[in-house]
């Protein structure tokens, strides 16, 4: 903090203030006490209280106006304003606490500060300022009041702050305010459609909502790099000859590294952990018979079965499937959209094991059944076309569609539904930081005319929006919005049916963990049921999330119109906070998937082939992308791959400061770290590395 000023600073400031308000006609306590003489007497009155003022870190969020300042006592009793203000500084610019000496003047019960009032005066119509918090601090008793405010502070409006500002509606003793001040942030945050019934995004992206300058310019630095690699590299030939030039593009700089796939990529066991621990891992399910659409015999998986018949795998467990209908008919820049449907086998040594794979969703003689005793390549081109169907998935619905966007339907909603003061906001809070700012930028740069989605992946930017659409509607908070429920509805929680699956055994504590401390605070402000019956906010929220999209709401299934229980909330919290943090921390590790572009490719450039014929890597060439398109994937990707923020629980923005809540999020951080040190030494017995939801890896919102 600044250094404090001297006694005689202080003295000369009280007077300033003296002459420039007199006797405030709005101030009845100070004109009644005669006005200036009330604050010469107290010139030589050793100050008592030392207030430690914090401007916020947004852009513009300094001023220049008289920031005004007093104590008000449980009796009603107020000190006169002090002015905040030091001679020769410029105080009160962004980023910046500084701290002032305030007596105790006239106060009856100095040692009980009700409640403190702030305001600024400006003749300056472009002047603002966004204040972060304020603390008194008591220097006889060594004690300080905290007054968290992270609002913009309006001219010539007298702001009461109270004692860590988290209060419910019917709790707050400035309602009119606060309900001005939310219809202000329903025009400010305003829905826009820019998919056609999809998750909504914000009309103008706030100027609250933007990255830092530190942020902002990390991402502009890196992406740098990253291109000027792109752009070395690229005068190289364009075109693949042989496919040692695939793995001769990485430079030894390792900026863009070779991704440790890019030795056993085509292995059938690499192949099947992708589907328990990579980008897209909450796909498969467990089969107990075979679906009529799938032209699968016995005859012909049974030689990759250890000696036991089909029916016997699939009545013991043995068999597992992935269905990806949900790609079926979407546009795309090939004739028709591959929807594959794989079988898997879990042998005895517990691997998952591909057996079967059909690339469109109805049997015919030009679909056939790939096998892995066909011809070498034939497989593995199978193998790269499931590969690339799942990357059109994981990045339509489980990345972009479903975390990005939903997630910022969910905020916007809570931004026009609840007040800055509300305890379930002050929870989310942290959750949202830059949520919408990169979504704005994503949608204007990835997802443009052009951008990289029409580049890089095969259903381009009209099948993506298609995609984000449908898998919207599919999406509903009861199932999707729990981890647990949703592992459950695969039939693949029991670690007795699928022993290895990472992303089962780390995701569940790391949601039991989140979902213990949203209870814990939503439980520690509700008391009672009608605190929430009769919280209009928080029902507000959950009405407009819940309203169908045709009658102008988001169209979020699963969420109650009507909240009934705490239990509810509970769940809508969870959803978002670990949707937000592990939700998307999977996805830092699309580097190591897509940056080796022949092991997950987001684009193949020909339809697959209709029979089994052998051929040589020259003609598996084909398939891929060319250089310039491989290397922007591998940019883009690595780009996508870095983690924009803190670690879960080690909030950029501190919103929780009343005491019993800084004990549960001291839990929190407890829990997260046993769970962090568990990981590490599971992680350290694996094969492969499956550190993205070590919560050290997990970041606290979406800023990339």
């Amino acid at each position: 903090m600044e250094g404090e000023t001297t006694n005689t600073e202080e003295m000369l400031r009280n007077a300033v203030v003296a002459v420039e308000l007199g006797s405030e006609p709005d101030d009845q306590t100070d004109a009644a006490s005669g006005g200036m003489m009330p604050l010469f007497s107290s010139l030589f009155e050793m100050p008592r209280f030392k207030v430690h003022v914090t401007t916020g870190d947004k852009a513009r969020a300094g001023t220049d106006s008289t920031v005004l300042l007093r104590l008000v006592d449980e009796t009603g009793a107020k000190t006169e304003w002090n002015r905040l203000d030091k001679f020769f500084r410029n105080d009160h610019e962004r980023g910046e606490t500084h701290s002032y000496s305030i007596s105790a003047g006239k106060l009856e019960q100095p040692d009980e500060i009700a409640y403190i009032q702030v305001k600024r005066q400006s003749k300056l119509i472009d002047d603002h300022w966004f204040l972060d918090k304020i603390v008194v601090e008591d220097t006889k008793r060594k004690f300080s009041y905290v007054y968290p405010v992270q609002r913009w502070i309006k001219r010539g409006v007298d702001y009461s702050l109270y004692q860590y500002d988290a209060f419910l509606p019917c709790d707050d003793a400035q309602l009119d305010l606060r309900q001005e001040e939310l219809r202000e942030k329903r025009k400010l945050y305003e829905f826009k459609e820019t998919i056609p019934n999809g998750p909504k995004q914000v009309k103008d992206l706030p100027s609250d909502e933007e990255f830092s300058s530190g942020a902002k310019s990390d991402i502009i630095i890196e992406k740098g790099k990253l291109l000027f690699r792109k752009l070395y590299l690229e005068f190289t030939t364009q075109k693949w000859k042989i496919f040692d030039d695939v793995y001769s593009i990485y430079h030894p700089d390792h900026s863009l590294p070779k991704p440790a796939c890019a030795e056993f990529w085509r292995d059938d066991k690499w192949f099947g952990l992708q589907r328990v621990q990579g980008v897209n891992p909450v796909l498969i399910t467990l089969c107990k018979e075979i679906p009529a659409k799938l032209a699968v015999t016995a005859e012909m998986v049974e030689p990759f079965l250890e000696g036991i018949s089909l029916e016997a795998a699939l009545s013991t467990n043995k068999i597992f499937i992935i269905d990806l209908e949900f790609l079926d008919g979407a546009s795309c820049k090939l004739e028709k959209m591959v929807s594959p449907i794989a079988l898997f086998y879990l042998n005895k040594s517990d691997d998952l094991l591909p057996i079967a794979i059909q690339l469109f969703q109805e049997p015919s003689a030009s679909n056939p059944v790939f096998l892995p005793s066909d011809p070498g390549n034939t497989w593995l081109l199978a193998k790269m076309f499931y590969n690339m169907a799942d990357a059109q998935h994981h990045q339509s619905y489980t990345h972009l569609g479903t975390t990005h966007l939903l997630m910022e339907t969910m905020s916007i909603s809570a931004h026009r539904n609840l007040s800055p003061s509300h305890p379930i906001f002050r929870l989310l809070a942290p959750h949202f930081l830059y949520l919408l700012a990169i979504n704005a930028r994503g949608l204007e740069k990835l997802l443009s005319p052009g951008g990289w989605i029409d580049v890089g992946m095969t259903v381009r930017r009209e099948g993506m929006f298609e995609l984000i659409a449908k898998g919207f509607q599919q999406w509903d908070l009861l199932l999707n919005g729990d981890v647990e429920a949703e592992i459950g509805s695969r039939g693949v929680l029991d670690p007795e049916i699928l022993p290895y699956y990472p992303y089962r055994d780390d995701a569940l504590p790391l949601f039991k963990i989140i979902k213990k401390y949203v209870t814990k605070i939503v439980n520690l402000y509700y008391k009672s049921p009608n605190k929430l019956l009769n919280d209009e906010e928080v029902q507000n929220w959950c009405k407009e999330m819940a309203t169908p999209l045709a009658e102008g709401g988001c169209g979020v299934h699963g969420v109650p119109e009507k909240l009934e229980n705490v239990e509810q909330l509970v769940h809508i919290c969870t959803a978002m906070i670990s949707a937000c943090s592990m939700g998307h921390a999977g996805s830092f590790q699309q580097y190591d998937a897509y940056g080796f572009v022949p092991n997950y490719p987001g684009v193949l450039e020909k339809m697959p082939p209709q029979s089994k014929e052998e051929f040589g890597d020259e003609k598996l060439l084909e398939y891929l992308p060319d250089k310039e398109t491989t290397l922007y994937i591998m940019v883009i990707t690595s780009l996508l791959s870095r983690k924009g923020t803190q670690s879960l629980g080690d909030f950029e923005v501190q919103y929780l400061y009343d005491p019993e809540a800084v004990i549960i999020a001291d839990e929190f951080r407890f829990d997260l770290h046993k769970h962090s040190s568990q990981t590490e030494q599971v992680n350290r017995q694996r094969d492969f590395k499956h550190d993205w939801l070590d919560p050290k890896s997990v970041p606290n919102s979406i800023s990339i």
